[in-house]
């Protein structure tokens, strides 16, 4: 099983040049660490903030500088500062490639649920609606089951919805899934060391699996 760390190396490979980038609270803001050099991609923040770097030393920390989930960032060379408004102008306006999400449930058809569990205290709904309605492609890092052992990719939804059939590839703690068209998860990757049968346990949803699936490669 993969640990946060292994999931935001693996999400990471996802990325490519040139794209813009918003990443959600939790385990998606750890995939700013592990770009590529090499590539030319632009993090965007809800809170008003293009060009996020990677999270400060000690040393560089800024309390005034922070990410929508209120963490301490640093900021790339170039990077501008805008208020949240204009901000949520660039994710309606269709202009984020690449939107990483947390998320608490996701349905074989691509619905996710992310933001309130019914009975627990929520600060609101965030920029998790307007992201998974505006973004180009959305990509879900996630744990494959709850701490009682429940499947979190399952037929459908059992919590509020946050966003309908957005969702299109998966990587959890066990593997790395497609979300078809059709409905139903594809199995893509499996984690060192995970047994495709063990993913076909933990997973609810309709689980399609062709041919031999490979390890990830991390490193």
């Amino acid at each position: 099983m993969l640990d946060k760390i292994g999931i935001a190396k693996r999400i990471a490979q996802e990325v490519k040049d040139g794209m813009y980038i918003n990443l959600g609270i939790g385990i998606p803001t750890l995939v700013a660490n592990y770009i590529p050099t090499k590539l030319n991609v632009v993090l965007q923040s809800e809170n008003g903030l293009l060009g996020i770097g990677p999270f400060p030393t000690e040393v560089e920390v800024d309390p005034d500088l922070i990410n929508a989930g209120k963490q301490t960032i640093t900021m790339m060379p170039g990077s501008s500062l805008f208020s949240s408004s204009e901000s949520f102008g660039m994710i309606r306006g269709g202009h984020v490639d690449l939107t990483i999400l947390g998320a608490m449930e996701v349905s074989e058809q691509g619905d996710i649920a992310n933001w309130k569990v019914p009975g627990k205290m929520v600060k609101g709904m965030g920029g998790a609606m307007d992201l998974v309605a505006s973004a180009k492609h959305i990509i879900v890092a996630m744990q494959h089951c709850s701490k009682e052992g429940a499947s979190k990719l399952l037929t459908q939804c059992t919590l509020p919805i946050t966003g309908i059939k957005c969702v299109k590839k998966i990587v959890t703690d066990l593997a790395v899934l497609d979300v078809l068209p059709s409905g139903g998860f594809k199995l893509l990757e499996r984690a060192p060391g995970v047994s495709v049968e063990e993913i076909r346990k933990a997973t609810a949803g309709k689980l399609m699996i062709e041919g031999e699936i490979p390890e990830m490669v991390l490193d």
